[in-house]
């Protein structure tokens, strides 16, 4: 394996791997419904709901998305209470509140930025997404670089350079855009934005991590990874991830049809989004859970694991029926219990309220 990388390849072999992806595509593309047209707003949209989501899962929030805000002004107008509620079952629900903001960003502008500078500009739009954005909605030639491209460029290459290490990213970075083909094909195609959706389906269909399909490859004879024998030793990682382990009580208050809710504050899981009474292992700054008497109280479901990409939550629920209203920190609001559906929640606390 080579474990330094020439970025100059000759010109022959970038015409060649890019025009065997955009074949490949034509005959295996997944068609998604984001595909199937030029506007910008709606590509922006599913490129943030996939950027930690299986297209699967994805695509009917993406619809739902377009059913009731089908411009980039309807969903400036919402609040975000509207669209974290909408986004509910998603995770990583920063993505929500930047997607409200950008549309807020957009309005702002007058029209949907068109180049790769002002599409970085725009609040939760990284590297990644600025490129599929500004090749697919505008056909600009910038490159794209995710974990299928990783996948794809290090196999066919034979390259076992850390892709979360900084000399990695660097590296492929600059591989993938020297893969990147002309401009516009002979007739008017949008060509940078079809080769970056072939090299994407390529990785999720074609050169997948586990049992890829080499035999059938269209790229095998040119595939290094394949030669040496070192598929599955590629792409390499670094294990940097260190997983935090907590421990969270939840408290359903059931009052004369009413029940206690709270708002996650920044700087931890679940910001912005609703939650009944919590009280954390080790946590001494919520009063709420000193004067809890779990006596008093129903279990409903004990050591429910939640696993997050950083966290693993081991949960407790109980529901408790007090006969006079508790007092709890102020930053609890009392909703009638029928009025919850309106408030957006994690779908960890979705999951232990079905339990009820």
């Amino acid at each position: 394996m080579q474990t330094k990388l020439t970025i100059m390849q000759k010109k022959s072999t970038i015409n060649g791997f890019a025009q065997t992806l955009l074949n490949w595509f034509r005959d295996n593309g997944r068609e998604l419904p984001w595909r199937q047209t030029s506007d910008p707003y709606a590509i922006w949209l599913s490129e943030i709901i996939l950027q930690q989501t299986q297209v699967k899962q994805g695509w009917d929030y993406w619809q739902r998305f377009m059913q009731r805000w089908p411009t980039v002004d309807d969903l400036a107008t919402a609040s975000e209470d509207e669209v974290l509620r909408e986004w509910q079952g998603l995770g990583y629900y920063s993505r929500a509140r930047n997607l409200h903001f950008a549309a807020r960003q957009i309005v702002a502008l007058g029209h949907f930025p068109n180049t790769l500078d002002k599409i970085k500009q725009l609040k939760g739009v990284g590297d990644y997404t600025a490129a599929a954005i500004a090749s697919i909605a505008f056909g600009l030639p910038a490159a794209v670089v995710d974990g299928n491209v990783y996948r794809v460029l290090s196999r066919h290459f034979g390259i076992d350079i850390p892709i979360n290490s900084t000399e990695g990213k660097k590296a492929f970075t600059a591989l993938a855009q020297s893969l990147m083909p002309e401009a516009t094909g002979t007739s008017g195609e949008n060509i940078c934005g079809l080769y970056n959706q072939a090299i994407m389906d390529f990785g999720a269909i074609q050169c997948t991590p586990q049992s890829p399909k080499c035999i059938v490859c269209p790229l095998q004879e040119s595939c290094e990874a394949l030669r040496s024998g070192t598929i599955s030793q590629l792409p390499v990682k670094q294990k940097t991830l260190k997983i935090q382990k907590r421990h969270l009580t939840y408290i359903y208050v059931r009052y004369q049809s009413e029940t206690a809710i709270h708002r996650r504050g920044e700087g931890d899981i679940w910001q912005g989004l609703w939650e009944p009474v919590l009280k954390e292992s080790g946590d001494r700054s919520q009063e709420s859970g000193d004067m809890l008497d779990y006596n008093k109280m129903q279990l409903i479901a004990k050591d429910v694991k939640h696993v997050l990409t950083h966290q693993v939550l081991t949960v407790d629920f109980y529901l408790w029926e007090p006969t006079e209203r508790p007092q709890l920190p102020s930053d609890y609001i009392w909703i009638k219990e029928s009025d919850l559906d309106n408030y957006a929640i994690p779908r960890l606390v979705d999951i232990l309220l079905s339990k009820l």
